[in-house]
């Protein structure tokens, strides 16, 4: 027996903002919800391997562990610092 990768469930979309918006996440991207209210954000799963989002990583698991009801990661900062770090990543 080989190793298995877990199935990946599709979120359930409950908030009309979120409605409005495409559930589907393109190929190489990865779906984050940040700030107070929960604003999605798709980004490139190349930001996995940045240690300032790591940092951020390791903050949501504290705060919320392995559950993310919106079905992508729920990110612990404010819209303007995460806006902030992903212009910072996307320039390198």
């Amino acid at each position: 027996m080989g190793f298995r990768l877990p199935t990946i469930r599709r979120a359930s979309v409950t908030s009309s903002q979120a409605a409005s918006k495409s559930v589907e996440v393109p190929k190489g991207y990865l779906a984050v919800y940040v700030g107070e209210k929960q604003k999605r954000f798709v980004i490139p799963i190349s930001y996995l391997n940045q240690p300032s989002f790591q940092d951020l990583l390791s903050q949501a698991e504290e705060e919320f562990g392995y559950d993310h009801p919106m079905g992508g990661l729920t990110i612990p900062c404010s819209e303007d610092v995460f806006q902030q770090m992903a212009s910072r990543l996307n320039g390198q």
